[in-house]
């Protein structure tokens, strides 16, 4: 979908949504659990796929490393004629193994016949046995080897990756379905405080026309409420993006956006979450955790060993290349005469190769050296930026812990003082202006309780996401 149709999309979903909240209260509405959510993400959401589908990209490449090391069956059929000149017919059939030590192994049939056949060509039919041999370069390591051992690397390497960036992906989804809890119970609580005050307001009206209260009294209630009003739009705004911002997450499972057509409301509520009883588990659980059995060092220790390959690689370079061939020959229709190898019936070849200067062997070798050390330094700083974000996610968890105890009792206290505040007026010992003056403290405080019970949860879930990339 082009950026033109999200953005119609998106602006479809506010009308819908705006409608439904505004004059939907006979539509049918619909929760959404925590729970029910992250399962949502996980199985339907693309980035999730894209991250498996990388896994399974992993594991093809092992297999198409493997390749290099499948037999390769081959043939061949010709003819020459000029003139009515059978210059040569051929038939041949060749099997070629490769072996895991850089030696190749082959065996073949050919039958040659014709008029104009080379000198060193047999004529008939010719079966052969043959070995390649590297006696220097490529005997210890080689491309094939460097290529199926750097893909098992490889294939770890991805799956970390992978682990580390779908927890990221849970992570932020599950944040973002508390910060929509926290819009909707503040847009609640703001709905509530319209409410009370429009029953006050009648009821301060009522008291006027009575000649109990002064006209002013009617005056304040009515800005009191205004006020409220306002608060109120607002914090509904705010639970429309969010609601917004949580459909990016929705998805179904034939890759199409979920399309919200009924009212969505929270199926969880931030006071009944576990984190309030378990973050002292999750924090001890973390004194035992080394930051080397975390994924994203896994990730930088696969990605050295695909390097220190890399290295074994180059290394050969340094070494001259000296081939030994040897092919045993026994013509069809005679008899095998195998021993010894080199009396009779042999082929064999003795190839070397030395680079003069090697400079580029040096090069290469000391680039891969290079990357080796690049790959410690960035080791060694993830284990740092780890240790940091362990700690700093350790001491948000603890602290907003208090502060919730705190914000908890400001909010009671607010709560006592405007009670008092409204048993004072009743006996006309206060003023309408006091009252508001404590309400709007007492609600403040309310507002401050929930932001920072978000804050503590979402500091849970960096804690309990960062966990699920640890190995055992």
């Amino acid at each position: 979908m082009n950026l033109k149709g999200m953005k119609k999309q998106n602006k479809a979903l506010f009308i819908l949504i705006f409608f439904f909240f505004q004059y939907g209260t006979a539509q049918d509405s619909l929760t959404l659990s925590a729970q029910e959510f992250i399962s949502i993400v996980k199985n339907y959401h693309p980035l999730a796929m894209k991250y498996q589908l990388q896994n399974k990209i992993a594991h093809s490449e092992i297999t198409r490393a493997r390749g290099g090391f499948d037999p390769v069956l081959s043939g061949k059929l010709g003819e020459k004629n000029i003139d009515g000149t059978p210059y040569y017919r051929q038939k041949n059939l060749e099997l070629g193994i490769p072996t895991w030590y850089g030696i190749d192994i082959t065996a073949g049939y050919n039958h040659l016949e014709g008029e104009k056949l080379n000198s060193s060509d047999t004529k008939g039919g010719l079966y052969s046995f043959g070995i390649s041999v590297p006696l220097a370069k490529n005997l210890l390591y080689d491309k094939r080897r460097a290529m199926l051992d750097q893909a098992k690397f490889a294939l770890k390497m991805t799956e970390a990756e992978q682990s580390v960036l779908t927890n990221e992906l849970l992570l932020e989804a599950e944040n973002t379905y508390w910060e929509w809890v926290q819009n909707f119970e503040i847009y609640q609580l703001q709905a509530k405080a319209v409410e009370i005050n429009r029953k006050r307001l009648h009821l301060i009206k009522k008291t006027f026309e009575y000649g109990e209260r002064a006209a002013i009294d009617t005056v304040e209630a009515q800005s009191q409420l205004q006020s409220f009003e306002l608060k109120q739009k607002e914090a509904y705004l705010n639970f429309i993006k969010s609601t917004q911002q949580l459909q990016l997450f929705l998805w179904k499972d034939n890759r199409e956006i979920y399309e919200i057509t009924q009212l969505i409301y929270p199926g969880d509520n931030l006071s009944d979450h576990s984190a309030y009883s378990d973050f002292e588990f999750l924090l001890r659980e973390f004194r035992n955790k080394e930051v080397n059995n975390h994924l994203s060092i896994l990730y930088y220790n696969q990605k050295h060993y695909i390097l220190e390959s890399e290295r074994r690689l180059k290394w050969q370079s340094f070494l001259p290349k000296l081939d030994f061939m040897y092919n045993f020959f026994n013509k069809e229709n005679y008899p095998s005469d195998y021993l010894p190898l080199f009396d009779n019936n042999f082929q064999y070849g003795l190839k070397l190769e030395i680079p003069v200067f090697q400079r580029e062997a040096k090069a290469n070798y000391q680039m891969a050296k290079m990357k080796i050390e690049q790959n410690s330094f960035d080791t060694q700083l993830k284990k740092r930026e780890l240790d940091i974000k362990i700690e700093t996610y350790k001491n948000e968890l603890t602290n907003y812990q208090i502060q919730i105890s705190l914000s908890q009792n400001n909010f009671v206290n607010y709560q006592k003082l405007l009670t008092a505040e409204e048993t004072k007026y009743s006996n006309g010992e206060s003023s309408l202006f006091l009252i508001n003056s404590r309400e709007n403290k007492m609600i403040d405080a309310q507002e401050k309780f929930i932001s920072v019970r978000t804050k503590f949860l979402k500091s849970y879930n960096k804690l309990k996401w960062m966990k699920e990339n640890f190995t055992l």
